[in-house]
């Protein structure tokens, strides 16, 4: 199993360390076969499922859901990555290689929706890892989720790059007809040597562009995020537009774009990465990095550009495509939720 030790106390292990997060503790672990060979699944029991964001969070939304921790995504600048340090794990294969798996997290769901105190408040999921990664294929944590939230008409978005998401598309269409359900995509550009270099877990992004289509087509509000735009890879004017054309054309609620951002352990793992990928930009990374957002001027230049972009594409296509209208009963007072809020503004310093 490896020689690493987890920050978890083994349920077989009476007299051992406890667990470094209350809600949490691994009962067990699972070697990948088949389709999964290669991956390493940590079962945990989680006492609570949806977290609160701590207020002084400038985001949105106050709860989010994170069936599994680490990502089998590999994308190589992932923002979440020292959250396996936490656990006892590296931030590098072991992110990619070790996923904690809440096998218990609909169960939990379930009860905490029936809590007196629990409002009905908009859940976000993907905000620190991809709800619809591999691993959901075998564990169907998501799907559960996605079924439990429809049923309880409490309203709830999805920030992806999994196609796999099409598979919960009939669920989906139902928690659309009680509820606010808003889908995004990231799609950080459609350079395919990029795509393979930084994302190479992830379905290809024309895969994804289909996959916006298909849940606006069946009535899902799906936008785009481009995200994150890489310097010197994947911020040239023409693979932005290429992009934004592509995601516009095939009927995104919204598209927008985040700048690459690299928080400290982050930085460290990616500039390896550059150097032995990328030698020729770790110089201007290195400048550019010197904190973990890049400068505000360059962030709103981007955001301008890639909203001319948008413009200049909506004027060529029609606007976005109308989705399939779904009749809602109303909602009970204490159900009641604003509408999630622009993905740009929802996502922002999230996973992506």
């Amino acid at each position: 199993m490896g020689a690493t030790p987890l920050r978890w106390k083994l349920a077989e292990d009476d007299g051992g360390q406890g667990a470094l997060f209350a809600e949490e503790e691994l009962v067990d672990r699972h070697m990948g076969r088949g389709e999964y060979r290669g991956l390493e699944f940590l079962h945990v029991n989680a006492r609570r499922i949806i977290n609160e964001v701590p207020k002084a969070s400038r985001v949105p939304f106050r709860y989010t859901i994170n069936a599994y921790r680490g990502c089998s995504h590999s994308c190589t600048y992932c923002f979440a990555r020292p959250t396996h340090e936490y656990l006892g794990l590296n931030i590098g294969e072991d992110f990619d290689r070790k996923l904690v798996v809440k096998v218990n997290a609909v169960e939990r769901l379930r009860a905490e929706l029936r809590s007196p105190k629990w409002a009905g408040e908009h859940i976000a999921m993907g905000t620190n890892t991809d709800p619809y990664q591999r691993c959901e294929g075998k564990y169907h944590l998501t799907q559960g989720i996605v079924r439990v939230l429809g049923e309880a008409s409490n309203p709830f978005s999805i920030l992806t790059k999994s196609t796999l998401i099409l598979r919960d598309l009939e669920l989906l269409q139902t928690a659309v007809g009680r509820t606010s359900v808003h889908a995004n995509f990231s799609i950080g550009t459609l350079d395919e040597p990029v795509w393979k270099a930084t994302e190479p877990g992830t379905p290809h992004p024309m895969r994804r562009v289909e996959a916006v289509a298909k849940l606006n087509e069946a009535g899902i509000p799906c936008g785009v995020l481009v995200a994150p735009v890489l310097p010197g890879m994947s911020d040239a004017p023409e693979q932005l537009e290429a992009v934004v054309n592509a995601c516009v054309e095939a009927g995104a609620t919204n598209v927008s774009a985040i700048a690459l951002h690299l928080r400290p352990g982050v930085r460290q793992h990616f500039l390896d990465w550059l150097a032995s990928n990328r030698p020729d930009l770790v110089g201007d990374y290195e400048q550019r990095f010197r904190r973990a957002y890049q400068p505000a001027k360059d962030q709103d230049a981007l955001a301008v550009l890639v909203r001319t972009f948008v413009a200049q594409a909506r004027g060529r296509w029609a606007p976005p495509r109308r989705i399939r209208s779904v009749s809602r009963p109303k909602p009970r007072a204490s159900r009641s939720a604003p509408a999630p809020a622009p993905a740009e503004a929802t996502q922002l310093g999230f996973s992506l």
